[in-house]
């Protein structure tokens, strides 16, 4: 058991990994392709909404048959769809079909994305202690990899198709060799033992408060993770740019506002299992929302790029543990649905990383760039004063027993507290 679930995790970080890379590849070769289609930067917008509109359909299509036919079936086929899909856009010579291929691309991606996380929750459920910010970490890490075999693809003037084209038959290598290592589920095999007794034995009425309870504790997580994703897509599209129009900097400088978040993100998420095993996912998004909200605030009225620089490595920093916090809290609260309940989350969540941007120049029409990004530091204070949410499912897995508001885990457990037995840990 405890070889196949390190097999599990090696094989659910590959995946991460891989969809990082792949999305990095895509991302690397847009100024050459946007030329080559000979389109403008508006009308490349335009088209990117519809990689946007693929990914979150996606999301919904895999969440499902990820509870119906098991994630290993649909991990599996999402690798291979993304990987086989990334070639697409190499080959678009007009914005017609350079619009289909994202819209498929996107589809793929937004499959991987959840039938992925679906699968972490089941791995995380499997050693009782979090594990799933370090995936997180490693779609980081594939990004990383994209922008180094991306730019030098670029450099030796590889042309978009040839470097697309391998990069997607590599990962379809990749997606097929990992999934020999993945848990083999079912909804069957998830199903919660005191929930099915409760439907046969419990009141009818009782069951139908539970299912509501349910409902609207995953949609209260979906509108954490559309403030939590909205503020890193602000980041995304903004630190630089406000660093250099707002603070003056060179665009050299400007370029370290963004760079800076990246990396203590990727940090965070390295470091936020271990806080969490110690305090709970609740202080986790907590003490990381309030301290993304003070990092973007000192970015909002810094006098200079270097404190700007130290508020973005806070907002990173703070930001870097929530959102993974909030998909396993959406897994775990009915695992026998994780594939649906983590797709509502991440659906939801994508859309504000997508409306983030916009949201931000729309307010620039009101109010100068760094006093926009204090809407960032509104939504995180919010987040931090609701985190109590996480108070339940897995939570009183991976915290002490005694730990105030905690509920009973759905399934119990040999010994109380956040560390497995020796034996469990990889």
């Amino acid at each position: 058991m405890e070889r196949s679930l390190r097999a599990a995790r090696v094989a659910t970080f590959s995946y991460f990994v891989l969809d990082g890379t792949l999305m990095g590849m895509w991302l690397v070769q847009i100024p050459a392709i946007e030329k080559r289609v000979g389109i403008s930067n508006a009308t490349l917008g335009s088209l990117l909404v519809l990689l946007g509109l693929g990914a979150f359909l996606g999301m919904q299509v895999a969440g499902r048959l990820a509870d119906r036919l098991g994630t290993r079936v649909v991990v599996r086929a999402s690798g291979v769809l993304l990987g086989a899909s990334l070639v697409l856009p190499g080959f678009a010579r007009d914005p017609w079909v350079l619009a289909g291929a994202l819209l498929v691309f996107g589809f793929g991606n937004g499959c991987l994305d959840v039938s992925m996380n679906a699968h972490a929750v089941h791995v995380e459920k499997a050693y009782r202690r979090p594990v799933m910010s370090a995936f997180h970490a490693a779609f980081s890490v594939g990004g990383v990899i994209a922008a180094l075999v991306g730019g030098r693809a670029i450099g030796a003037g590889i042309s978009p198709a040839v470097t697309l084209g391998a990069a997607g038959a590599v990962g379809v290598v990749v997606a097929l060799l990992s999934a020999r290592g993945l848990l083999a589920t079912t909804s069957d095999d998830l199903a919660d033992p005191a929930g099915a007794a409760g439907t046969t034995e419990g009141h009818p009425t009782d069951q139908g408060a539970k299912r509501r309870t349910r409902s609207a504790r995953i949609w209260i997580l979906a509108a954490l993770a559309l403030m939590c994703m909205l503020c890193e897509g602000a980041a995304n599209d903004w630190s630089t740019l406000e660093a250099k129009t707002v603070l003056g900097a060179p665009a050299a400088t400007a370029a370290f506002a963004y760079g800076t978040f990246a990396a203590t993100m990727t940090i965070g998420r390295l470091l936020a299992d271990r806080v969490s095993g110690r305090f709970g996912s609740a202080a986790v998004l907590r003490y990381g929302a309030a301290a993304g909200a003070v990092g973007i605030t000192v970015v909002a009225l810094a006098p200079s790029i270097w404190v700007a620089l130290l508020g973005w490595a806070l907002f990173g920093l703070g930001l870097s543990g929530c959102v993974p916090q909030l998909f396993s809290a959406a897994g775990h609260t009915d695992p026998a649905a994780a594939g649906t309940n983590v797709s509502r989350v991440a659906g939801l969540g994508y859309l504000g990383m997508l409306a983030g941007p916009a949201v931000i120049g729309w307010m620039t029409r009101l109010v100068a760039l760094n006093y926009a990004l204090l809407f960032p530091a509104l939504l995180l204070v919010v987040a931090a004063v609701t985190a109590g949410i996480l108070r339940t499912g897995f939570e009183s897995a991976s915290e002490p027993a005694s730990e105030p508001g905690s509920e009973p885990a759905s399934e119990p457990e040999p010994e109380p507290g956040p560390r497995p037995a020796p034996a469990q840990r990889p």
